[in-house]
């Protein structure tokens, strides 16, 4: 997720301080992605070091709102353009971990899916519910949410097939089971 381009979408739409800006990406993503204000103080000044937003003077440095510069509307624009990339969506931890734990062969795969499964079941049940909470109106909240609770589901169906691969590899006469295939589409017969 690009912190760096929420925060200027944000600021497209009106200057805001640092704490206004948190609290507009929590309730545009209904609350699933948190931001700290740390980040969201360090990511201000990264733009503002490269020329993306400035801040009015202001004595009191909390109520200071920030702006988009020209340069930060033309980044933003060319984001818009831009689709996002696989490489963008930067390395999946779990991906990570079952290929290594996989490769390195001496840990009980069975048993990290398992707590990894677990772990998902509670992500997609807490998912659920927010989802089920969320106001009619709440378009982009939906969109959010949507996204997270089929990425969830699209996990769980992964474990599944990492736990069935890593059986099959385990299994001595793993090497005599038939690939696991889906059915194939009815043949159309042929006009005589």
């Amino acid at each position: 997720m690009s912190v760096k381009f929420a925060l200027l979408a944000l600021l497209s739409r009106q200057p805001s301080t640092t704490y206004q800006l948190r609290k507009d990406f929590d309730e545009t993503t209904s609350n699933s992605w948190p931001l700290n204000i740390g980040q969201v103080s360090s990511t201000l000044q990264r733009l503002q070091r490269d020329g993306l937003v400035v801040r009015d003077a202001h004595d009191d440095d909390d109520a200071r709102p920030w702006h988009l510069t020209d340069q930060g509307h033309r980044e933003l624009e060319a984001w818009w353009a831009d689709p996002v990339s696989p490489a963008q969506r930067g390395r999946d931890e779990i991906v990570i971990k079952f290929a290594l734990a996989v490769a390195l062969g001496d840990l009980d795969v069975h048993d990290l899916v398992q707590k990894q499964r677990s772990a998902t079941h509670r992500t997609l049940h807490d998912l659920t519910r927010l989802r089920r909470g969320l106001d009619a109106d709440d378009i982009a909240g939906r969109l959010v949410l949507d996204n997270h609770v089929f990425l969830t589901e699209a996990e769980l169906r992964w474990l599944d097939d990492v736990e069935e691969t890593a059986a099959r590899r385990r299994t001595p006469d793993a090497t005599h089971h038939a690939p696991r295939t889906t059915p194939a589409a009815p043949r159309e017969r042929s006009a005589r």
